[in-house]
């Protein structure tokens, strides 16, 4: 019998209670800084201070800290646990997201690590930190220690996002609930009904049995299908059962598996698109548009830029030099970057690195080879361009109510800024100049392309940022509910005029100037900048394109993506035949 959906909601909701007993407080043990000793069972932890995990230690007291640091707990295993982690396989220590790498000890020796530590540092942002812990690593009926040494590399750090527990292994771990499709990246591109054919698989040493709850929501939060099915898999066997979807309009579907036995439970959640080229965002730009971005550009070139760039001895090596590069944009403000270029003469491809939403550039975020330059800028507002300083939050709203004060017209204007910059250098190839970035990078790289359309050749966003605003409130929680505060904030300001001002900036509307080929990736369960709003801009790319879907990742893209960004620049600027 189909269960109520409310009932089943609550079901969702109560989860996290309903799985195995999570041994792990709350609160961690927290330092900044880097001390291999800090591993070891028997340091003194006492003096350090506490904080959650869950969010970013920068809302907890360490504002713009990055680098270093270590995450302690000493956690009491009962002895009653010690058979069924035999039976299981051991205990399983889940982190979530870590931003961005670390090195995770347990009991003093390595369990596992994810990303890279400096000096051969790779984000490890986007990845689930899910480690296994043998039997025989535990101390039984006794105190253990857990030790995470983590390194961000820029914007916010830590132990980030749920689930942050240990327990022992159970059906979490041993019961597999996978889909099947036709495309491994979840998207059905035909018109026929939709066919979700779930694997389950037992790789327990019982028969699983229970009941299956399935239920798919549009990305407007809009239930479309509810299943109710009764469930038995033999120990160690599989299962296949077909979800029938029925024929779905073009967008984006979130599906929420829950399985319920007796005595444990496990849930897994993926997500569909359908057609997602077939979306349709119309434009919704002011009449004076196009007369808003020139007077913009004709403000821009009045502004001297006063070019300055600064060596960084320290940083430059045998091939490649660095150095701090200042410049000034939109009503005069310096803005600061990091530059790259290779020491050997000659002309070369360039790069412009543009960044996430309150992030900052650092020569770390340079392209890392010596064949391209390379420069990574730091909008208004963000890193060590701080003449205008709005914080976060607040970054968003600071002049929406004034489309010609808006942060963002000066922060797209920085990007044009850059260019300038690049097509000052006289070992920059001209004709071949790419931009990219991820987040609120993605739309700067959207941005830049359009109104600068004449120079840039390249456009490489990833999980593209304010896009599609009126629906972008509605799909995701953040930012809509920060406007939500505003608009209650301020009454006196009509809503309507704050989403004039939106759109003046909304790359859904500066898509259509894009000249340059486009290669957009995107992670199918992004909450923070849902696939709808990522593909309301990019239908409204004229030119070449093309669309690379994670059908698991959210708004951190798994770590192979960086080469793929790279192969894909050399490739297109024929790297290989220069």
């Amino acid at each position: 019998m189909k269960r109520d959906l409310v009932t089943l909601l609550l079901i969702i909701g109560l989860i996290p209670f309903l799985h195995a007993q999570n041994l792990l407080k709350f609160e961690w043990k927290f330092k900044t800084g880097d001390n291999s000793a800090w591993a070891w069972p028997e340091y003194d932890d006492s003096t350090w201070e506490t904080i959650e995990a869950g969010t970013d230690w920068e809302n907890q007291g360490h504002g713009t800290y990055d680098g270093f640091a270590w995450y302690r707990q000493e956690v009491f295993i009962p002895e009653s646990l010690k058979k069924r982690a035999v039976e299981n396989g051991g205990l399983v220590l889940r982190l979530a997201r870590i931003d961005d790498s670390d090195v995770t000890y347990f009991n003093g020796q390595i369990l596992g690590s994810t990303g890279g530590l400096p000096p051969d540092y790779q984000s490890g942002y986007g990845d689930p930190r899910v480690y296994t812990v043998p039997v025989d690593r535990v101390a039984w009926g006794a105190q253990n220690t857990i030790a995470v040494r983590v390194y961000d590399g820029g914007g916010g750090g830590g132990i980030v996002g749920n689930p942050v527990s240990l327990s022992v292994r159970g059906m979490e771990e041993l019961l597999t609930m996978t889909p099947v499709m036709e495309r491994e990246d979840h998207i059905v591109l035909n018109e026929e009904p939709v066919v979700v054919n779930l694997e389950l698989g037992n790789k327990m040493k019982q028969p699983v049995e229970g009941v299956l709850y399935a239920t798919t929501t549009s990305d407007f939060g809009n239930v479309i299908v509810d299943i109710t099915k009764e469930v038995k898999v033999r120990a160690g066997g599989s299962k296949q059962i077909a979800l029938e979807q029925g024929r779905l309009s073009p967008g984006f579907y979130n599906v929420s598996l829950v399985f319920e036995s007796e005595t444990d439970n496990k849930r897994v959640d993926f997500a569909i698109g359908v057609r997602p080229e077939e979306i349709v965002s119309p434009l919704d730009r002011p009449d004076d548009f196009d007369n808003y971005w020139m007077r913009a550009r004709r403000e821009l070139d009045a502004v001297e830029p006063q070019f300055k760039l600064i060596r960084q001895d320290k940083l430059c090596t045998e091939t490649r030099e660095i150095f701090l590069v200042e410049m000034r944009s939109l009503g005069n403000v310096l803005i600061r970057g990091w530059y790259m270029k290779p020491v050997k003469r000659g002309l070369y491809p360039a790069i412009l690195h543009v960044q996430g939403y309150s992030s900052t550039k650092l020569p770390q975020n340079l392209y890392q080879g010596d064949d391209m330059v390379s420069l990574a800028l730091n909008i208004r507002g963000h890193g060590n361009s701080q003449d205008i300083n709005p914080g976060f939050p607040g970054y968003l709203q600071h002049h929406v109510d004034d489309k010609e004060l808006y942060i963002y017209r000066g922060a797209y204007m920085d990007c044009v800024r850059a260019v300038d910059f690049l097509y000052s250098r006289s070992e920059v190839d001209t004709s071949r100049v790419a931009v990219e970035g991820g987040s609120q990078g993605g739309a700067l790289s959207f941005a830049t392309a359009a109104l600068d359309n004449e120079r840039i050749d390249l456009c490489v966003p990833y999980v593209p940022f304010l896009s599609d605003f009126r629906d972008y409130f509605k799909v995701a929680g953040w930012p809509g509910g920060e406007f939500r505060r505003y608009f209650e904030e301020h009454p006196e300001i009509p809503e309507e005029r704050i989403y004039r001002n939106l759109s003046y900036i909304d790359i859904k509307n500066l898509a259509p100037w894009i000249k340059a080929p486009v290669l957009m990736s995107i992670g199918l369960m992004d909450q923070t900048c849902p696939p709808h709003i990522n593909f309301a801009a990019y239908n409204q790319v004229d030119g070449p394109k093309e669309d690379i879907v994670y059908p698991y990742a959210g708004h951190g893209l798994p770590g192979e993506y960086y080469n793929i960004l790279i192969d894909y620049i050399r490739k297109q600027f024929k790297m290989d035949q220069h």
